[in-house]
């Protein structure tokens, strides 16, 4: 899409020619056709593209004057030429919420954030982006669906660089029902790994109903091709990276919608819940770290109900990271120990969808990346989990 052009559409010329001005049909996927102008011809050179006026059989060229244009429809000179074979696009995996941010620290980075910003960067981005979908129907929040976790962190990181601020829900499959069977999408897994690994990434995935469909050995290596439900990925790459120390590759593409699989349980951690608005101290950090991973170091700016790290069990633990020394007269000889701070784990837009959980928000402004729960104090999410039950 380009703001002076419109719609440009990227073809193949596989047959005859085509020149600035020229009438021609557009022959749609479902059998209709519509009539259109040529108005500008691109070709590309290496990275850039250069304006032409004819392009011919095997060139590669941008078109534009077509406004309702869309991929793999047929661009004929005559009415009675056949339509080429139609391209498909694979369809959504997984969606989630995006909704204005209403945190207390909202407003304090992102140059637009408001619900309509929001909902014109998001109709401008399907212009370009073939593969999303969104849906506006909702009054608080836009259903975002997308091919997988990169394919929607990659949009939400392009509107954070470009100032906007927003916070998503936890990503979900999208489940299907077909003659009375739900169906979710299943993905072909392709694992490189070292010899030692193998049995760790099989017990993993397999706890993830991922089932074996290839395996082979070369020079102290294994290749694994794993066929697993896309709920079973979710969260699972930063954990791959973990267990084969960086050294794994890891590659899946979707295959079809297959009949759901059962229960999976992805997440075996809790989270670290602040209870207190303030800067984070390294004395509290360093008595918090034991109970799991941090996500903040000293000095970071907190309020009640952000998620500022992790615990070693599933359960979630109220903690104050703001909380100071006790200073008095008594002194023991441990009480001036130097503190010693484990980094903190460096929270990014896929880390967050990845490691959050269905009652948390994921809050993205141009300068930080928080975790949070949906609500904010103690009272409210017991009086939420009551409701739910």
């Amino acid at each position: 899409y380009d703001d002076f052009l419109g719609r440009l559409a990227i073809s193949r010329i596989y047959e005859g020619e085509i020149k600035t001005g020229d009438n021609v049909f557009i022959k749609k996927t479902d059998g209709n056709i519509s009539k259109g102008k040529i108005t500008k011809l691109f070709v590309f050179k290496g990275m850039q593209r250069e304006e032409a006026t004819q392009v011919k059989t095997g060139d590669i060229a941008i078109i534009a004057g077509l406004p309702e244009i869309y991929i793999g429809e047929t661009i004929c000179e005559r009415e009675e030429q056949p339509a080429l074979p139609n391209i498909e696009i694979d369809q959504p995996t997984i969606s989630l919420d995006l909704l204005v941010n209403d945190s207390p620290f909202a407003g304090q980075d992102g140059e637009f954030v408001t619900n309509l910003q929001l909902k014109e960067r998001l109709e401008k981005e399907l212009e370009i982006n073939v593969g999303l979908k969104i849906d506006f129907s909702r009054n608080e929040s836009y259903q975002v669906s997308g091919r997988g976790e990169l394919h929607i962190a990659i949009l939400l990181e392009n509107m954070r660089r470009e100032g906007y601020e927003m916070q998503v829900s936890q990503p979900k499959v999208i489940i299907k029902e077909e003659n009375g069977q739900k169906l979710e999408p299943f993905e072909e897994a392709l694992i490189d790994i070292p010899k030692q690994y193998s049995g760790k990434i099989i017990r993993k995935l397999g706890r993830r109903k991922g089932i074996i469909s290839q395996m082979e050995e070369h020079n102290g290596s294994m290749r694994i091709i794993f066929i697993v439900p896309t709920r079973g990925l979710l969260g699972y790459r930063s954990q791959f990276v973990v267990d084969t120390k960086g050294e794994g590759i890891f590659c899946s593409r979707f295959l079809e919608f297959r009949p759901f699989a059962g229960a999976i349980k992805n997440k075996e951690t809790g989270s670290l819940v602040s209870t207190g608005e303030g800067k984070a101290l390294g004395f509290s950090l360093n008595n918090l770290q034991k109970r799991g991973e941090l996500y903040i170091g000293p000095g970071t700016e907190v309020y009640e109900g952000m998620v500022f790290g992790n615990t070693s069990k599933g359960d979630d633990i109220q903690a104050n990271p703001i909380k100071g020394k006790q200073l008095t007269n008594v002194r023991s000889s441990s009480s001036d120990e130097a503190i010693q701070l484990i980094p903190p784990v460096q929270l990014t837009i896929e880390k967050g969808l990845e490691i959050m959980d269905d009652d948390e928000y994921l809050e993205i402004t141009p300068k930080n990346i928080r975790l949070r729960k949906k609500y904010l104090t103690k009272t409210e999410r017991i009086r939420a989990n009551r409701k739910n039950k």
